[in-house]
């Protein structure tokens, strides 16, 4: 039921089924954290404000489908970029956004420190704006901000970020903007951390995606290479495993990566363009206590800002689009599949 006379006309108020407060969480290292919580229908994510509108996490029909880490929903903290100390402030979420100067751990290059994943994770936003409202029959939900990575004498990066949902439509869309404010070219790398946990990840998980080619980051992935699309069980001590895929796209060059869940019949697909996010990052954690999986599009390999990357020229944009796709039921999947199936037979 999306008719918005004849949902308005069971509906007291529309909060009932889909909208967006601000809200702030108000005890240990979460306090101060403020956030649009949005809710829509069977979907509930709250975007947090304080750090670059990313999502701390999803839920669908109640089921958890994110990561949360050991340190726990956070504020900022004076940890957050703080050489090797930066670890302790990811808290993983539903998404976290890496760069803009660097997506890599940390690391000098050319005698300049950059943090675990980047600033921008922890970047917040500004000229915040939130609405939710009626349009040609739809009931849209909007939430928009900008984030600046900068410093004096230095880069003048900023990010303006649009995300939309639609009541009656099991889909979020994130539009990043990036521009270069500054008067020299920048290096800019950029990857996007979507994280799956507990109940959603479970030993057997697997991926869906069209990938062509499976680069394993060092001897660790290399071991589980054969098993890159399978969830493991926990073990302790287990080392992380990180695959660098170069993904197949249809004929309007988009492509898409996707965790599927057979036993609750669910699947999460994050959908983007080859040309604007050229690869994808895969990260399997199957370490007891910190047992996660994340599809990571971006636009640099293992060595970020060290590599190969685009540049980005004085007042140049960059524009991304991810859009996460829920998929409920075994038809949905199977559709899913299919498509995978089409769009590996156009590159043969």
């Amino acid at each position: 039921m999306t008719d918005q006379k004849t949902l308005m006309a069971v509906c007291g108020h529309m909060d009932q089924v889909a909208g967006v407060r601000q809200m702030e969480f108000q005890d240990g290292r979460a306090a101060g954290l403020r956030c649009a919580m949005i809710h829509n229908g069977p979907l509930e994510l709250p975007l947090m404000l304080d750090k670059c509108l990313d999502p701390a996490w999803i839920r669908y029909k109640g089921i958890n489908l994110s990561l949360l880490t050991k340190p726990g929903l956070q504020g900022r903290n004076p940890y957050d970029t703080a050489g090797d100390e930066a670890v302790r402030s990811i808290m993983g979420g539903a998404m976290f956004t890496c760069g803009l100067g660097n997506v890599h751990g940390n690391r000098v290059v050319d005698g300049v420190e950059y943090p675990v994943h980047g600033r921008m994770r922890t970047t917040p936003s500004e000229k915040i704006s939130m609405d939710a409202f009626w349009e040609n029959g739809e009931y849209r939900i909007r939430v928009s901000g900008e984030m600046r990575e900068a410093r004096i004498f230095g880069e003048n990066l900023v990010l303006r970020r649009t995300v939309e949902m639609v009541y009656g439509k099991k889909e979020i869309v994130f539009t990043d903007e990036i521009e270069n404010q500054g008067f020299e070219d920048q290096l800019l790398c950029f990857l996007y951390h979507c994280n799956a946990g507990y109940p959603f990840l479970v030993p057997g998980m697997r991926i869906v995606m069209p990938s062509v080619s499976c680069e394993p980051r060092d001897a660790d992935a290399k071991a589980g290479e054969a098993k890159w699309n399978v969830m493991d069980e926990p073990r302790a001590y287990a080392p992380e495993q990180v695959f660098q895929h170069v993904l197949a796209a249809d004929k309007a060059g988009r492509t898409f990566a996707a965790f599927v869940n057979d036993e609750l019949q669910i699947g999460l697909c994050i959908r983007f363009e080859k040309a604007a996010i050229p690869y994808l990052t895969q990260w399997k954690s199957l370490a007891s206590g910190d047992f996660a999986m994340a599809l990571e599009p971006t636009n640099c390999g293992f060595d970020g800002r060290a590599g190969a990357t685009e540049i980005l020229k004085p007042f140049e944009k960059h524009i991304n689009r991810i859009r996460f796709q829920i998929l409920d039921g075994k038809d949905e999947i199977e559709l899913l599949e299919h498509e995978c199936r089409e769009v590996l037979e156009c590159t043969m």
